[in-house]
């Protein structure tokens, strides 16, 4: 049975930071591409950032040089540090990994997690 379990969102106040964690467990081969999307009230989902098994990134345009993505191999973990929040940053944030399994190669989606910014 494969998890994917995202932890860390929450409340911030503009300006402030806070870190997104994404962690696959179960009888995997290995992990892929992974990444981070988030959906607004009302809006569509819409990517975030995403990160290659090579360390390769890719960035929304609304959050280059606010968000970093980084990931653990070892640890079969993602993350995101949100620096420089703003109230256009809430939403719910999901994690994606392309796992890697004997017979090819699945999509999987975390729960969500809220993340909301307001003073």
């Amino acid at each position: 049975q494969v998890q994917v379990v995202e932890s860390g969102g929450g409340l911030a106040q503009p300006g402030e930071s806070l870190r997104l964690s994404c962690a696959v467990s179960g009888s995997i081969f290995g992990l892929d591409t992974m990444g981070w999307y988030r959906q607004a009230p009302g809006k569509q989902r819409e990517l975030v950032a995403i990160i290659t098994g090579g360390g390769s990134t890719n960035y929304a345009d609304s959050v280059k040089g606010r968000f970093t993505i980084s990931r653990d191999n070892a640890k079969n973990t993602v993350y995101l540090q949100m620096n420089s929040l703003e109230p256009e940053d809430t939403a719910v944030y999901y994690c994606q990994s392309k796992i890697r399994f004997a017979g090819g190669v699945r999509d999987f989606w975390g729960q969500g997690t809220q993340v909301t910014v307001s003073s």
